[in-house]
């Protein structure tokens, strides 16, 4: 049977616990790392929202192990390429799901025009944390919608996101017009959850959140927001990874054992892959590469 107590802790509102603007210059902000935001909300770990105006290098083809990169293109679109031996345009809407595992190199290079959107690290664990590299390329056709969420990584609901990724875990992209009001509902497993703003505002928890990353009060209570002009955001729910978070330069694992076998696993790689290290990506791909467009 249901008590007052009960009613009064389901339909509470759940507060924030923190805000970041985060920092750096440039086209690049870097609103979680795993020193201090990564802890509160982990298996979430890294996370950067970007704005550029191409043309660029997209930066160098660099590498990781231990994690899984998402990338999610809001608009814009970028030529990729990875040491598995995939390349290709993703197209704007478009998601890269880049699992290091025991190692991987990648890169991206960007056509002209504005690209922007969030890269999120999501730290793994066995088996896959030193488990071989896999990649996959969602085009925005293939992320299942309920008009307003798009399902980015997990499930919500009976929509289920087509990147493989076998914990639970929910990651959507959600766009309101001025004044609509959205509800997100976590698996009632999920004890952490934030949010990211890329454009507009957001009315939530009392408070009025603009382009920055809040982080939840621990639990699974609903999250309800109200847009304040168009509102493209992202918003995340997990149950929370227990294994301490082990750094390196590039890479996030679970034991400094862990680590140093992932960091022999990307040297191993650099010495078998395509790819030119520490280098451009377009260095790597000839004129006679064939860059397929994502859906054809």
């Amino acid at each position: 049977m249901m008590t007052l107590e009960t009613l009064r802790a389901t339909t509470s509102e759940r507060a924030i616990a923190y805000r970041t603007k985060g920092h750096g210059g440039g086209p690049i902000t870097r609103l979680m790392s795993p020193g201090h935001v990564g802890e509160m909300v982990k298996p979430f770990v890294f996370l950067d929202h970007f704005d550029f105006a191409g043309p660029s290098d997209g930066g160098l083809v660099h590498p990781h192990s231990g994690i899984a990169t998402h990338t999610t293109l809001l608009e814009g679109s970028l030529i990729y390429g990875d040491s598995t031996g995939k390349s290709g345009l993703l197209r704007h809407g478009g998601v890269e799901w880049m699992r290091a595992g025991g190692g991987v190199w990648h890169g991206g290079t960007l056509p002209a025009g504005r690209i922007r959107g969030f890269q999120l690290w999501v730290a793994l664990e066995d088996p896959l944390e030193l488990a071989p590299a896999e990649s996959h390329y969602v085009d925005a056709s293939s992320i299942p919608s309920d008009g307003k969420a798009g399902v980015l990584l997990g499930s919500y609901g009976e929509l289920r996101s087509p990147v493989p990724y076998p914990q639970s875990v929910t990651y959507l992209n959600v766009k309101l017009a001025d004044g609509e009001r959205w509800t997100f509902r976590p698996h009632t497993t999920h004890d952490v959850a934030w949010l990211a703003v890329s454009l507009g505002t957001l009315r939530v928890a009392g408070a009025r959140v603009g382009r920055e990353m809040v982080i939840f009060e621990e639990g699974s209570q609903p999250i309800e927001v109200v847009a304040e002009g168009d509102v493209d955001f992202v918003i995340a729910s997990a149950i929370k990874h227990t294994h301490p978070l082990v750094t390196g330069m590039y890479s996030v694992h679970t034991t400094p054992r862990n680590l140093m076998i992932g960091e022999s696993g990307i040297r191993d790689v650099a010495s078998s892959m395509r790819l030119i290290p520490w280098r451009p990506l377009a260095e790597s791909l000839s004129e006679g590469t064939s860059v397929r467009s994502l859906g054809r």
